[in-house]
This record gives structure tokens, C-alpha cells and sequence, in this order.
């Protein structure tokens, strides 16, 4: 467990230092808290949506993010296009497949991904489930989107994001009360964090944006977990000192932007859990 702390440290410490570019195709409602919440743990935020801006900004970021939320025509093939060049590219990427399962052209989009085999996959409990059906890796267990709400926990999502992970290579994050982290060697639960992150439009998506920004600085699974425990403290701590969910919002981006690499050591320590071997 030291080793996974350590290497939490230095990833928070490396994002500061050094500034990674993350190119983002990411949706509407939330661009802005994604963006802001890059900036905050030392990232630098560039937003795309053309489809013959995917091979220049993979070209100069050290990784990709790729949302498919609130999506409008164009992201049909700018998202397909920012995947293909980050794989070509060599560039680590993370999908958030927002709301999986609501409609035809949404879906259609996020089986077109499949063979550009992302990084890392961030997503609640029914969007993962749902993703493993789309992709064909699974077919006993059906995910319930409502919108882009879960209505699954995120353990009844282990043996989909399992499938996930197998088939990437990468890492799964499956987000919930308790977030599970995971790749084809190893599982981590993450605990804590705070309720008012669901009182704000964002707080998934903006955590697949901070985790792309990790994985420009670590190793997949470092950055998911990373991304994770930062998250976990930062909503907690401001939900100890706010009472409303705007507030909220502002004190979040604050405690990001405020990262003690130290701080962050102390609360993994007692926040990150490892599971049985997968």
C-alpha cells in the first residue's frame, strides 16, 4: 500500500510542476466546471468539439478526454476522430460514456469507440454496465440509465467494469458513494467524499477531466485512484464548510486548487481500500 500512496503523492505533485495539457471533447452543460477543475489540480484546459481539431490538439496535449454527454451532431465524428488520433498519437485517453443506453445516436457513437480502446473508462455503475453490453463483453446484466443518473450500485457494476478493464488493458473507475478502481491486476475501493457533489451539474464529468489531467503524469492506475481520493477530500472538506450547493461548487474548486500532496497522503491512507486480486 505504500508503494500506491507514494506514487498518489507524486502524481499530485507532478500535475502542479508540470502543467499537462489535456485536450477535452467534453458536453455543454458541464464544460466549464471540467475546465476549471483541470486548472484547479495544475492542469492547462483545451476544449474541442471540430472534428479536424482531433489530430493537432492530441498532437500538443498530454492527454485526451473524451464526454459524451449533452452532444450535439457534430461530436458524431469529432469524438471518433479525437479517439483515433489519441491512440495514433500514443496519448493516454479517458472516456466518460455520459448517459450510455439513452438514445440511438448516443449509442451508436460509443460502440464506434470500442476498438480505439481507451486509457481509462470513468463512469457510474449503470453507464458502465450499459457500456459492456454496447461493446459485446457481456450479456447477463442489463444497466437502468435515468438520464444520466445511476439506478445500479456500483458493486452490481464490478463484473462489467472486470470486462471492461479486460478488454482495454487499461483501468475502470466505476464512481458511486464508495468508488471502485480497478484493472486486470488489482482493486481499490474509494471512500468518503460528500453527497452535495450530486447537488452540482458536473461533478462526474469534471472527475474524468481531473483524471485525464493524472494520467498525462502517471501510470493509468495511479491516476484513476488519484483522481478518486482527491475528489473524495476535496467534496468532503467543502461540504464541512458550506451550506449550499453553490457555495459548495465554489469551495470544491477551491480545495482542488489548494491540494496538499501531504494532506492528500494522510486521507488515501485511510480512504483507499484493496480488494481481492481481480
Amino acid at each position: 500500500m505504500e508503494k500506491v500512496l507514494s506514487a498518489v503523492v507524486k502524481a499530485v505533485n507532478d500535475a502542479k510542476e508540470t502543467s499537462p495539457l489535456s485536450g477535452s471533447w467534453t458536453n455543454f452543460t458541464t464544460i466549464n466546471l471540467v475546465a476549471n477543475a483541470q486548472l484547479a489540480v495544475g492542469g492547462r484546459a483545451a476544449t474541442c468539439f471540430l472534428p479536424d481539431e482531433a489530430k493537432p490538439i492530441a498532437a500538443i496535449s498530454k492527454s485526451i478526454y473524451i464526454n459524451a454527454g449533452t452532444l450535439k451532431q457534430i461530436a458524431r465524428e469529432s469524438l471518433t476522430e479525437a479517439a483515433k488520433a489519441a491512440v495514433e498519437l500514443g496519448k493516454p485517453w479517458v472516456l466518460d460514456p455520459v448517459a450510455a443506453g439513452l438514445g440511438a445516436t448516443r449509442n451508436a457513437l460509443l460502440k464506434d469507440l470500442k476498438p480505439y480502446k481507451p486509457t481509462i473508462i470513468r463512469g457510474n455503475a449503470s453507464e458502465v454496465i450499459t457500456l459492456a453490453n454496447f461493446w459485446e463483453l457481456q450479456t447477463a446484466k442489463k444497466g437502468n440509465v435515468e438520464g444520466v443518473d445511476a439506478t445500479d450500485t456500483v458493486y452490481e457494476a464490478l463484473e462489467s467494469a472486470k470486462e471492461l478493464a479486460k478488454w482495454t488493458g487499461g483501468t475502470v473507475t466505476v464512481s458511486g458513494k464508495t468508488d471502485l478502481v480497478l484493472n486486470n491486476k488489482e482493486i481499490y475501493a474509494v471512500s468518503g467524499g460528500s453527497d452535495m457533489l450530486k447537488k452540482i451539474t458536473g461533478g462526474g464529468c469534471s472527475l474524468g477531466g481531473v483524471i485525464a489531467v493524472y494520467a498525462a503524469v502517471a501510470e493509468p492506475l495511479i491516476a484513476a485512484l488519484t483522481g478518486s481520493v482527491v475528489y473524495k477530500w476535496a467534496s468532503e472538506t467543502a461540504a464541512n464548510s458550506t451550506k449550499g450547493s453553490f457555495s459548495f461548487q465554489t469551495a470544491f474548486i477551491d480545495n482542488l486548487s489548494l491540494l496538499d500532496a501531504e494532506t492528500i497522503r494522510t486521507y488515501a491512507e485511510t480512504s483507499i481500500r484493496k480488494m481481492v486480486k481481480a
